[in-house]
């Protein structure tokens, strides 16, 4: 592996590669690091399946443009758009369907929050694994008339999902927690925003380095020039990546970037 590529920029995840699951907090290990990356002119993308506005863990980072939802909310630090994806009605009305005949809880993810058709256990796991507030039940299909959706979430396990996603071909599942995944527009993800945010930035692909621990940061790592996976990541994550780092929790992020850009 060549140490001394020209990097131009890093993309990273949040939760599990930037967050600790343990402390829900950046570690001051990774703050300084990418901080001194960023003054040697690095670019820092963020690229997470949470929406734009749920990034208040890293708002001290130094970041210029988010990938959300998967890669279907490409933005510039302050907003600006530069693309975005919407979920057709009716995959919404079939993945609806599905949610009553399996009897798992569905959410929309909007700018407002995470909106969810019932509380399930499910439901408040995930919540206290990432620290956030309980999603508010709502009508989800009202909401998804009013105000579109460019990425949903089901609270299933990898058996309901085998069932459930083939009759859904133009959406896809992908998870990083066990009775969670996010479900996203088909062709659309964190991988096709890294390359997106490339062509913005005027660099070539392999001029790029991301890190990531989940099962939807693997088409990540695989589009990137460098894809790093957490220590703490699943063996399919690493599986798919260039070079493993040690954990979140283990300065993981601080290695990599001293290795490979300091």
């Amino acid at each position: 592996m060549n140490a001394k590529v020209n990097y131009k920029a890093v993309f990273t995840d949040i939760d599990g590669t930037l967050v600790s699951f343990k402390t829900h907090k950046v570690p001051q290990s990774a703050i300084d690091a990418l901080q001194a990356a960023h003054e040697k002119g690095i670019t820092l993308i963020i690229s997470t399946g949470r929406p734009f506005t749920d990034l208040k863990e890293v708002v001290s980072l130094p970041y210029d443009g988010v990938i959300s939802l998967n890669g279907a909310d490409c933005r510039w630090r302050y907003g600006s758009v530069i693309e975005q994806y919407k979920i057709q009605y009716d995959d919404f009305l079939l993945m609806q369907e599905m949610s009553r005949i399996y009897g798992f809880a569905i959410g929309l993810e909007m700018d407002e929050g995470i909106f969810v058709s019932k509380i399930t256990p499910e439901v408040l796991d995930l919540a206290e694994k990432i620290a956030h507030p309980i999603p508010e039940v709502c009508n989800l299909e009202k909401l998804f008339l009013e105000k579109g959706c460019s990425q949903m979430c089901a609270y299933f396990d990898i058996e309901t999902q085998k069932k459930v996603m083939p009759h859904i071909p133009n959406l896809y599942a992908s998870r990083w927690h066990p009775g969670f995944a996010d479900i996203d527009l088909a062709g659309i993800s964190k991988g096709t925003g890294l390359q997106r945010f490339a062509k913005e930035l005027g660099i070539e692909v392999s001029q790029t380095m991301a890190f990531g621990d989940g099962g939807n940061d693997i088409p990540l790592l695989q589009a990137a020039g460098l894809g790093i996976a957490m220590g703490n990541a699943g063996e399919d994550v690493k599986e798919n990546a260039d070079f493993v780092t040690s954990s979140v929790d283990e300065d993981g992020i601080s290695s990599a970037i001293t290795r490979f850009l300091l």
